[in-house]
């Protein structure tokens, strides 16, 4: 049997796209040696710097390793949005492909196989429908892609300059997706994608994540969170609905950028700050587990403006929060500004930031303490010496876990919902008891 190599980057959605292919090529036997495989692909991310510098050095790596006869394939965001640069410098590279024909691979393999070099950029973003899926790294997890494209024009962000406009799925064909996968044995999902509050906003709807969520209530058994909400497309009336509904948990995902008036502005980031701080607080009124982003050190950003938001953070204290060292992007207006900042500036308020963010986030993990969380049974830790649970509000890989060491339940199968009931944090991390 052929052997393939895959390496996913980047987002979510860039998963889901990797499962894509994953399924195209079921015939293959999946390798971890890439220096084995007789197909190598790397679906690369294109967003900021460090995205870009991962990307690059995975290809070389990928191209220095592969066996004679292998084929190379490069898909996804960096190849799309610099083709004709990278076709030029990377030779090695057999199967060149953008964000428009992961569900061809097979063809474009194949392709390949009778001609020296494949090139392929379809004029089209792809957007799944109804291809199935090689779920990867979890039995009872799987993202769902709501749509691609952005229709938002942040001054820091190239991502639709590649990805197009806003192209939203139909809610029968998400709901058919969840349905096939609860068939088989998936049980927790997150939805995602750029700006999931604007989801049926490209097709004239603009509470689309609401009629979205009461399909999703007449499916029994399911945990649904929702990734990426858009603060100036997010409203009171979705925020209540998620409240409100069986399957939808209170986890709120919605990357602010900056609290500073001046800031958001610079940042084309429309809508404003009172309202803003409104739809944050309305999160708090119920248990909910917020998330967010900032964006420190972005061109314009005065002294008076990154102490603004740290006394927020410091203030409203997230559940988690993501901060991003201002990445200089060609093709974006914040490129063009004069008045940027040197370098040591950005990283020494990253810092600062990253400081606050531990402080806030050892607080959250506090207010778990004493309290009984319903969680996902996720087997033991790699040195074998506790249970990993993961609470149903929290999603996985990037909120965090909790450990296990004595449980009155017996022959636990992961994917499994126990009751934990939490009773410590030792350091950063939550220990707990898995009860009847």
């Amino acid at each position: 049997m052929r052997k393939l190599y895959l390496a996913s980057l980047g987002c979510v959605k860039n998963l889901v796209d990797s499962e894509v292919m994953l399924a195209k090529l079921k015939d293959y036997e999946i390798t971890q040696n890439p220096n084995e495989a007789d197909v190598l692909i790397v679906n690369t991310c294109g967003f900021i710097n460090s995205a870009k510098e991962e990307s690059i050095e995975t290809i070389l790596e990928l191209a220095n390793e592969k066996k004679q006869n292998a084929l190379l394939a490069v898909t996804g965001c960096l190849s799309e949005r610099y083709k004709e640069a990278l076709i030029n410098e990377i030779p090695e590279v057999d199967i060149w492909s953008g964000v428009g024909d992961f569900d061809k691979i097979d063809e474009l393999i194949k392709k390949a196989e009778k001609e020296k070099k494949v090139i392929k950029f379809s004029p089209k973003v792809y957007l799944i429908h109804n291809e199935k899926r090689v779920i990867t790294g979890s039995a009872y997890h799987a993202y769902i892609k709501l749509s691609e494209g952005c229709n938002q024009k942040c001054a820091f962000c190239a991502i639709p300059n590649f990805k197009g406009r806003l192209n939203s799925r139909p809610i029968e064909e998400i709901i058919k997706e969840i349905k096939y996968l609860k068939s088989l044995g998936y049980k927790d999902f997150s939805l995602a994608s750029q700006d999931s509050s604007s989801y049926l906003r490209d097709k004239g709807i603009k509470d689309g994540l609401e009629r979205l969520i009461n399909e999703i209530d007449k499916i029994e058994d399911i945990n649904v969170r929702i990734l990426y909400l858009y603060p100036a497309t997010t409203t009171k009336r979705l925020i209540r609905k998620i409240f409100s509904s069986k399957n939808v948990v209170n986890y709120f995902d919605m990357p602010i950028q900056h609290i500073s008036p001046k800031m958001l502005k610079i940042m084309r980031r429309p809508g404003s700050v009172k309202k803003l701080k409104e739809l944050l607080y309305l999160m708090r009124e119920e248990f909910s587990f917020v998330r967010t982003s900032v964006i420190v050190g972005h061109p314009g950003e005065s002294e008076e403006d990154f102490e603004e938001l740290k006394n927020f953070l410091e203030e409203y204290k997230f559940d988690r929060v993501n901060v991003f060292a201002y990445s200089d992007e060609e093709d974006t207006p914040a490129f063009k500004r004069k008045d940027k900042l040197p370098q040591e500036i950005i990283e020494k308020r990253a810092e600062i930031l990253g400081e606050v963010v531990k402080k806030t986030t050892t607080e959250s993990l506090k207010k778990y303490v004493g309290k009984t969380c319903e969680s996902f049974f996720d087997g033991l830790t790699q040195d074998g010496l506790f249970y990993t649970t993961r609470p149903k509000l929290w999603a996985p890989e990037i909120d965090g876990d909790v450990l296990v060491n004595e449980s009155e339940k017996e022959n636990l199968k992961v994917g499994d919902l126990v009751k934990v009931d939490i009773q410590e944090l030792a350091g950063d991390e939550l220990i707990g008891k898995i009860v009847i």
